[in-house]
């Protein structure tokens, strides 16, 4: 199987996915005709837009792992937003339709955050490891289509990276969670 691995380069998930498969690894927009020979597709901190034509081809080999429990927090700094909006924490992998984190839910975990886990930056490490460790742990079943879709339930939130007021972050992303 070929992979295309669209994120963070330097993390687990790419190095565990590179030990057992072919992953071609890119930070950069997409086009089809760069990536034909491709079977499955995995969005991962990938900051662009994918063109619908990819996602129809490639349905369902095309996934998002988003650090939200969604549908809450869709979009951007979904990590803050659980903590300002009061919403559920959590961790999602999710197929890729033409919304934004609005496609079907393969699996999610929800997150309890211990007193230790005061910080923004203690947060969305905890989420990142807890996001790739869940892949990791269903990716057979998620790689070969044996994970039951679901449809997100109720409308959830959503946030553009404009909608982040940065004079909330009183000491950046070490703020302590208790001051949002």
């Amino acid at each position: 199987m070929k992979i295309l691995f669209l994120g963070y380069k330097n993390c687990k998930l790419h190095k565990f996915l590179s030990s057992k498969y072919t992953v071609v690894q890119t930070e950069n927009k997409i086009t089809f005709d760069d990536y034909r020979d491709i079977d499955y597709i995995i969005s991962f901190g990938y900051k662009h837009i994918i063109n619908k034509y990819i996602i129809d081809l490639f349905k369902p080999n095309i996934i998002n792992l988003h650090i939200s429990y969604l549908p809450y927090n869709k979009g951007y700094h979904p990590n803050f937003w659980s903590f300002k909006d009061n919403t559920p924490k959590g961790v999602t992998i999710h197929l890729i339709d033409e919304g934004i984190d609005t496609g079907d839910i393969l699996i999610q975990k929800e997150i309890i955050f211990s007193k230790k886990e005061d910080t923004l930056f203690k947060t969305y490490n905890r989420l990142i490891e807890e996001i790739q460790d869940l892949f990791i742990k269903n990716y057979n079943n998620i790689l070969y289509n044996n994970l039951k879709p679901k449809k997100q339930k109720g409308k959830g939130t959503f946030h553009y990276e404009k909608d982040l007021n940065k004079d909330l972050l009183t000491k950046e992303w070490d703020t302590k969670i208790n001051e949002l």
